[in-house]
């Protein structure tokens, strides 16, 4: 699961930032929190909410920037073309509005869990050259700490269970030391155990080929079509099943089962409607990460569903009869038909807004304190003060025209 993800000089975001995926110590919800072997207490879910331009999808898209970074050249000696379109290039590019900016690294930190371990992985590039890397790991059965690499510039040390490793000469500036130890040493357990949580335990929902993600989605079990017709069925859709058919070069057809007073017939889904069309394009990653325990990240959830589909998508990852096993949903949204208590906990609900100087900041309701320096009451109406402009995100658009003279 996903613990924590900081980064600093990012595109809009100038200033380190922090996601925080651990749960508050506060009462609301206690029955929704998602607690690991260690008895440690993590959040299922976050929306992050702000007005259009702030800097929302630049959040999500900077985790998934140091996912590619990762994964990216270990696809590439793999010569996995259909992988290539999960990993995408995302350039690094700093925030450009001041000079501290253009001429320091963008630094990434992210804390992630598997079932044996936390990890904490460091990242800071400039222009594309890798100039500090750091790997550490906390055993969640014992609790040890340990070093396992950290990279300044060209030297590096290697640590721990990594220490009898070898490094070829030359390591290129540009590759990070974590994608050569997975391309190099996937037989070591720690190296397998990192590298595929940044494979199979996040994953970024892309619209840009959903009928690719659905044929990967669907193949990883069953129990996943299994969990993704239920859900059909609980909104009913009127569509009974479902069947995925492999054509030529790759591509392939969906096919939807109807029944209708007895007679049976099958649709493409470029038939279907639009908003069946976007709910076969998110459900088979949601219901994959359910059966899974994975972390899920979707930009903009609500442009792709109504919003009453939007409160039961969450809800699932609420319910922990349902989500057993620790999974995770980070999403951008604008809908506020959800920003309320009974949906979200204050530390599940989080805000993006830009300073003066045209830069992101990010902050949690649960930390915001109003003018007269009082948290935010876990029985307030989120939504109506979200509009009120109370929480400093301000979702209205100036007035830049003055229509009394246009219309003059």
């Amino acid at each position: 699961m996903l613990c924590q993800f900081s980064v600093r000089n990012y595109k809009s975001i100038r200033d380190e930032i922090t996601f925080d995926m651990q749960a508050a110590a506060i009462s609301e919800h206690t029955d929704r929190i998602i607690k690991d072997a260690d008895d440690q207490l993590f959040l299922p879910v976050s929306s992050i909410y702000g007005p259009n331009g702030g800097g929302k999808s630049n959040v999500l898209e900077a985790l998934q920037t140091l996912g590619t970074m990762v994964l990216r050249p270990v696809y590439a000696t793999k010569q996995n073309g259909s992988a290539d379109y999960k990993f995408n290039k995302y350039p690094v590019k700093p925030f450009m509005f001041s000079e501290e900016g253009r001429n320091n690294p963008t630094e990434f930190e992210i804390f992630f869990r598997t079932g044996v371990a936390e990890y904490k992985y460091v990242l800071h590039i400039q222009d594309g050259v890798v100039v500090n890397e750091s790997l550490d790991r906390v055993k969640l059965e014992t609790g040890r700490k340990s070093a396992l690499f950290n990279r300044k510039g060209d030297e590096i040390n290697l640590k721990g269970v990594f220490a009898k490793l070898k490094i070829s000469e030359g390591l290129s500036k540009n590759l990070p030391l974590l994608s050569y130890l997975g391309i190099t040493y996937m037989d070591n357990a720690v190296v397998a155990d990192v590298m595929n949580w940044f494979e199979n335990g996040i994953d970024f929902l892309n619209y840009g080929n959903p009928f690719e993600e659905l044929r990967t989605a669907i193949a990883s079990s069953e129990e996943i079509k299994q969990l993704v017709l239920d859900m059909i069925r609980e909104m009913d859709l009127d569509i009974e099943d479902f069947r995925v058919e492999e054509r030529e070069n790759g591509r392939i057809e969906v096919f939807t089962q109807h029944i209708v007073d007895g007679f049976t017939e099958e649709l493409t889904l470029s038939e279907e409607s639009s908003g069946t069309k976007k709910l076969f394009g998110l459900l088979p990653f949601i219901a994959k990460s359910l059966v899974l325990g994975t972390t899920l990240v979707i930009d903009e959830l609500d442009a792709k569903i109504h919003p009453v589909l939007l409160k039961y998508v969450i809800m699932l990852y609420n319910n922990m009869t349902i989500n057993k096993h620790g999974a995770q949903m980070i999403f951008t949204s604008h809908d506020l038909s959800t920003m309320n208590n009974e949906v979200f906990r204050r530390d599940e609900i989080w805000f993006v807004a830009k300073g003066n100087n045209q830069n992101s900041k990010l902050y949690s309701l649960v930390e915001f304190k109003t003018g007269n320096g009082e948290v935010v009451r876990k029985d307030a109406k989120y939504d109506k003060q979200y509009l009120e402009g109370k929480y400093g995100a301000d979702p209205y658009l100036r007035r830049i025209i003055d229509w009394s003279v246009v219309n003059a």
